[in-house]
């Protein structure tokens, strides 16, 4: 029986030293790094209000179309490097199901513009 308890010793050093490892990164920041950001750490970041605030408060909605359209985009992207891989197997059926695909995109995006989602006012 000790036979085959010695067979896990590695296995506990390998979790005691990770879990070492892992308090270790968690308390030496607390000593060393500073705890006094300036105001441009504060500053609003890409969302467009303030990063400590009221979480009630009314936010412009222009950024999430923003990252709604890069979703989109980064989505269409995604569908057409498998379908340009394969573009020999899929035949004229799948080309022209691509077509409609980036059709009804383009439409989209055009409805969008169109519709001033893309002014940054």
């Amino acid at each position: 029986m000790q036979d085959l308890l010695s067979n896990y010793y590695p296995i506990l050093i390998f979790m005691a030293l990770a879990a070492v490892i892992t308090l270790a990164l968690m308390v030496v920041p607390l000593f060393a790094a500073p705890h006094n950001p300036d105001s441009e750490k504060n500053a609003p970041y890409e969302c467009g209000f303030e990063a400590f605030d009221d979480a009630r408060m009314k936010f412009d909605v222009k950024f999430y179309l923003v990252a709604i359209l890069f979703i989109i985009f980064d989505l269409e992207v995604a569908f057409l490097f498998p379908w340009a891989v394969a573009f020999g197997e899929v035949g004229l059926f799948g080309f022209w199901s691509m077509m409609f695909f980036l059709g009804v995109l383009t439409i989209g995006f055009a409805y969008e513009w169109r519709k001033g989602a893309l002014d940054w006012d």
